[in-house]
């Protein structure tokens, strides 16, 4: 499976501590053993990873150029999220910014950089990485471990921007999150996953890249978490993102991510409630454009007793565009008086465009709460006429009806200030104008 540039060697080539080195060839080595996904197989169904060309794409193992402009940019994307406890800029998943000092619990650091955590603190959630998590395991230059110690409430949220597609194209890049928040805290953390392209304010698609981003969110006993993703990658981006939360017991995370960019953008969360009365909240909004296919995929897995996660996923496709959503709700024997919820909202809003929704459920335990719904189908034609008979444009109707449709979603972003900016971006992505901007 592993093309020429994706080899063991080119891993341990990296820069970072002999333990990383090898966890990287090791990684490397795994992926090289692996079947090539196909939409044959069930957790890529639906899928174009029939069309990607892992030959045509090489990451690069040499250290980073930093445009100052560049950095500089992704500072003031930061800024729209308000005040923050800690900002984290990387360009490619190499870190350019210089990290904070720990401070009021709160600590960040850097492995390959031999700055602070431990080997255990990468794949302490993700523990079975396949496919392509197994590439960032391979080949992120530059976790960033956000570590929030037990007992701590931190009042802001981290910022970490992750500037991608920097190296142009056939360049190929995988940033890495970590979050480990300790029993009993209280923190919230904005990533932000942002074309090079996009944050230059460039229009068209750019160049053709690959983004593998893989997040990890350990959330201990107790503990609470909120956790936002706004991904804004460059239209030709082959964007395959990976989130995995664990949650331990009487925890809470809370996440939400805005999809928003890329050719072909996935993004699969995987969510364990491991621990006794462990809880998630999982929300997405996306809005798919021109012929961009936008596949989501969910695990919401009940391990423990008394568990409960709730899901809404919400997205709109125009044009050409092609989403998929694929949710599996798992209770495990034992997890007895488990409660958990599923919904995905689509809306066709051209007859180029199409969306596929399919909700599932694999129950093992009698004493459970479980319910999965979706819908998918074209804006309301009464509505429509009501705002057309008042004398709003087609057009504008169309466009008023699609932010009321975001409206509740974009109202539930856990961090404050991430909300203001998730509304705005979806209202700048509706309005913007076919085969336009891709921000």
């Amino acid at each position: 499976m592993t093309p020429p540039s994706f080899t063991s060697d080119g891993a341990r080539a990296l820069p970072g501590p002999a333990w990383l080195a090898e966890r990287r060839a090791d990684a490397a080595e795994r992926f090289a053993t692996q079947p090539v996904p196909t939409p044959k197989d069930e957790v890529w169904r639906y899928s174009r990873i029939d069309q990607l060309d892992l030959e045509a794409f090489a990451p690069d193992v040499g250290a980073v150029s930093v445009d100052p402009v560049l950095v500089a940019s992704a500072v003031r994307l930061a800024d729209r999220f308000g005040p923050r406890a800690a900002l984290v800029v990387t360009v490619d998943g190499a870190v350019v910014s210089d990290l904070p000092a720990p401070a009021g619990g709160l600590a960040v650091s850097r492995p390959a950089g031999g700055h602070g955590a431990a080997p255990d603190a990468l794949g302490s959630v993700a523990t079975e990485p396949s496919d392509f998590a197994l590439l960032n395991d391979a080949f992120a230059p530059d976790p960033v471990v956000v570590d929030v110690a037990a007992g701590s409430e931190v009042g802001d949220p981290v910022v970490v921007v992750h500037v991608v597609g920097a190296g142009g194209t056939g360049s190929a890049c995988f940033p890495r999150t970590v979050v480990r928040a300790g029993e009993g805290s209280r923190s919230s953390v904005v990533a932000v996953t942002v074309g090079a392209g996009a944050l230059a304010g460039r229009t068209g698609p750019g160049p053709s890249h690959l983004v593998v981003p893989v997040v990890e969110l350990a959330v201990a006993d107790g503990a609470r978490l909120a956790y936002v993703g706004v991904d804004q990658p460059d239209g030709a981006a082959w964007y395959i993102a990976s989130q995995v939360g664990r949650v331990g017991a009487q925890g809470l995370l809370r996440s939400f991510v805005a999809a928003l960019g890329g050719s072909y953008a996935r993004q699969r969360t995987d969510t364990s409630l491991a621990g006794d009365g462990a809880r998630s909240e999982l929300r997405a909004a996306y809005l798919g454009r021109d012929d961009q296919m936008l596949d989501f995929r969910t695990l919401q897995d009940h391990v423990a007793p008394r568990t409960a996660s709730d899901l809404l996923f919400t997205g709109a496709v125009r044009e050409h565009a092609h989403s998929v959503y694929s949710g599996m709700i798992r209770i495990r024997r034992g997890a007895v008086k488990a409660d958990a919820a599923q919904t995905n909202h689509n809306l066709v809003l051209d007859d180029g465009a199409h969306a596929d929704s399919v909700p599932n459920l694999d129950i093992e335990e009698n004493d459970v709460r479980c319910s999965h719904g979706s819908t998918v189908g074209p804006v309301d034609e009464e509505q429509r006429y009501y705002l057309e008979t008042r004398g709003v444009p087609t057009d504008e109707a169309e466009r008023l009806i699609v932010r009321g449709f975001f409206a509740d979603i974009a109202g539930q972003v856990p961090v404050p200030g991430a909300a203001g900016v998730v509304r705005d971006l979806l209202a700048e992505r509706l309005a913007a104008a076919p085969g336009g901007t891709d921000a």
